[in-house]
């Protein structure tokens, strides 16, 4: 039974904490219902000393904090600190029934082993580390407290068969806490990949959905742009001379560029074309992107000398994913400081790795977007952080890492990490 129980309670906390909050709440009352019936039913049945009368008071204090317990079984199941605290009240209060009921002579003293297995299912290695001493430092002072009654029994030594219940609870108590504790260490990280791969792949399928919905739009829009250029071909040949002629190139001239790249894009993705490319000459495209569809940006770049025969594995999705994350970037400076500035800096994070941070001058924002931000599609009036999450899938796609920091003097820090394939320095 009590190892049913270590395998339903690690169940429960691997897939969730709501059904173990009732479930030790529960058990609690179990119990404490089973010592008031052994006391009432099974004192003769199982050659169990009648208590003192000082015990029904014990009883009633642990009725207390059964209910207590039941009351703020959220708060005893989250915390960490305060579960410990409520299993330490669970040894005493078993050490208590038993040390007035016949102490190490008590059928039922394997008992004090059930705080311990849920300690080393529920809480760090640590903590059942102590429960185990606790208890064991229990049941030996009632070992050296039996009395001499108890040990002779009908003309009979019984000190060795009790000599052997002590030792068997203590090799009991050590492969609770290092077996059960270990295989509860190895399911909890099993079931934080598989929620990592979970998530992955809901990622994943959005990604497709967005993927699938751009190629549509890109196609859909490719008639109207070639008619919008048509139309600024004329005004220009006619010599009409208009204000907003200039942007509309601009406009044209970019939207063009986005289609093309969209086109490279997927042609290259689809044939999983990969280039080496040094990193000071993929930083240099970047800056000539960058002026050629976003000239309002001020792009300050800081790049390390020690990186210049670096070289990183890109394709046709990267160069664009930065571009999105610039863009963002320098949105968010122009509402801060009327000024589209941006700094990108490029470190060494590792001898295996190089780190690109983008680095906006706007307000920042707050730790729940921060972590949100770039795995799935948020809810904010200024967009719904699609172009920062197909940033993130192709950087991921390519063994990189992205994340999202908040700079010490304001303004948002964006991180990306990718893997060197030559680094001579």
């Amino acid at each position: 039974m009590l190892f049913k129980g270590i395998e339903v309670l690690m169940f429960e906390k691997t897939s969730g904490f709501e059904r173990n909050k009732e479930q030790l709440a529960l058990l609690r009352l179990i119990n404490w219902l089973l010592k008031i019936g052994l006391i009432f039913f099974g004192t003769e049945l199982f050659d169990l000393t009648w208590p003192p009368k000082e015990l029904s008071y014990v009883l009633l204090a642990e009725f207390i904090y059964v209910v207590a317990c039941f009351r703020y079984r959220f708060q005893c199941i989250n915390t960490p600190s305060i579960l410990f605290s409520t299993l330490l009240l669970d040894t005493l209060f078993w050490a208590i029934w038993l040390f007035y009921t016949g102490g190490a002579t008590n059928a039922f003293v394997s008992l004090l082993l059930l705080p311990i297995a849920i300690g080393a299912v529920t809480l760090s290695r640590w903590a059942p580390w102590v429960l185990t001493f606790l208890s064991t430092g229990l049941y030996t002072l009632m070992m050296f407290t039996m009395p001499e009654n108890r040990i002779r029994h009908h003309g009979m030594d019984m000190s060795s068969h009790y000599l052997g219940m002590w030792f068997n609870f203590v090799i009991s108590a050590l492969v609770l806490t290092i077996t059960v504790g270990y295989i509860a260490k190895r399911v909890r990280q099993k079931n934080a990949q598989l929620s990592y791969l979970r998530e992955a792949q809901l990622r994943q399928e959005k990604l497709l959905a967005l993927g699938t919905a751009s190629a549509q739009i890109a196609h859909q829009m490719a008639t109207p742009l070639a008619t919008l250029r048509l139309l600024v071909d004329e005004l220009a040949e006619e010599g009409v001379a208009t204000d907003i002629e200039p942007d509309m190139q601009q406009a044209l001239l970019r939207c063009e560029a986005t289609l093309a790249d969209l086109r490279h894009a997927t042609e290259s993705i689809r044939e999983q074309k990969r280039v080496a490319t040094p990193i000071h000459h993929f930083v240099e495209d970047l800056r000539d992107r960058v002026q050629l569809l976003m000239p309002e940006t001020q792009l300050v770049i800081e790049q390390s000398e020690l990186l210049h025969s670096a070289t990183i594995n890109t394709d046709a999705s990267v160069l664009p994913a930065f571009l999105a994350l610039i863009d963002n970037a320098a949105r968010a400076s122009v509402e801060n400081i009327n000024l589209a500035k941006v700094m990108l800096t490029v470190v060494s994070s590792s001898p295996q790795e190089v780190c690109v941070n983008i680095r906006d001058f706007g307000k920042g924002m707050g730790a729940q977007q921060l972590a949100e931000l770039g795995q799935n599609v948020v809810s904010d009036p200024k967009g719904m952080g699609i172009g920062v999450l197909l940033s993130h899938a192709s950087f991921e796609r390519l063994g990189g890492q992205f994340s999202l920091c908040q700079h010490q003097e304001g303004g948002t820090i964006a991180s990306v990490t990718l893997p060197v394939t030559n680094n001579n320095l």
